[in-house]
């Protein structure tokens, strides 16, 4: 099993950057896919930014040049640089790995607020 914890949330203001992190307690190298998701009051779960192994990054439209996904296989971690937030990047914020056998993990989130 794997287990995720998220941290670097936190209460910005608009314009401003923040970094978030995920540790896995387990190697995330042959993972099948990983990413990062997010869930605003009262919607539905989004993607923010994904990668498929053997493919590229993927980002969500609202995301994408303010975005930046990165992982380090060696530290079993992932990261989501986030730059130029907006007040509607305000959300939970999971991170999300899928590993060899297609199990499907979660971390508990962490809250990004960002004020206008």
């Amino acid at each position: 099993q794997v287990q995720l914890l998220e941290s670097g949330g936190g209460m910005v203001q608009t314009g401003e950057s923040l970094r978030l992190s995920c540790a896995a307690s387990g190697s995330i190298s042959s993972s099948k896919a990983m990413g990062w998701y997010r869930q605003a009051p009262g919607k539905q779960r989004e993607l923010v930014a994904r990668i498929a192994s053997g493919s590229t990054t993927n980002y969500a439209d609202s995301v994408k040049g303010r975005f930046i996904f990165s992982r380090d296989n060696a530290k079993n971690t992932m990261h989501l640089q986030m730059n130029s937030l907006k007040p509607e990047d305000t959300a939970v914020y999971f991170c999300n790995v899928i590993d060899s056998k297609f199990h499907n993990y979660w971390g508990q989130g962490t809250q990004v607020t960002v004020s206008s």
